[in-house]
């Protein structure tokens, strides 16, 4: 929050989120999605979890030691992704959670 006082053009986040416990990481999620869209900023945020980053993402960058294997939105990753190596990421997380089919509880 300090940071957002300065009113900086891109916000940087690194797993922000990754050692909350599932309802807290959940309701922050829903918070800081509101958030920045009312802030209007470029928000880049580093995940792990394919849910989150579709949870915040309306570009989403798949990379591999390094390297950027896949990008755009989380539907063309889905269901167009480019190699083995992104359907096994996307499948390994999603086979028994729907990106934005949850509903709020």
């Amino acid at each position: 929050m300090r940071t957002l006082m300065l009113d900086p053009k891109v916000l940087l986040l690194d797993e922000p989120l990754g050692a909350l416990d599932p309802i807290t990481r959940s309701e922050l999620q829903r918070d800081l999605k509101e958030i920045f869209t009312e802030l209007r900023k470029t928000i880049v945020l580093v995940t792990h979890d394919i849910n989150e980053a579709a949870h915040f993402g309306d570009h989403v960058v798949l990379m591999r030691e390094g390297h950027i294997v896949q990008q755009g939105s989380m539907d063309q990753l889905v269901n167009q992704p480019i190699d083995r190596f992104v359907s096994r990421f996307i499948n390994a997380q999603t086979d028994h959670v729907a990106f934005h089919q949850r509903s709020p509880q």
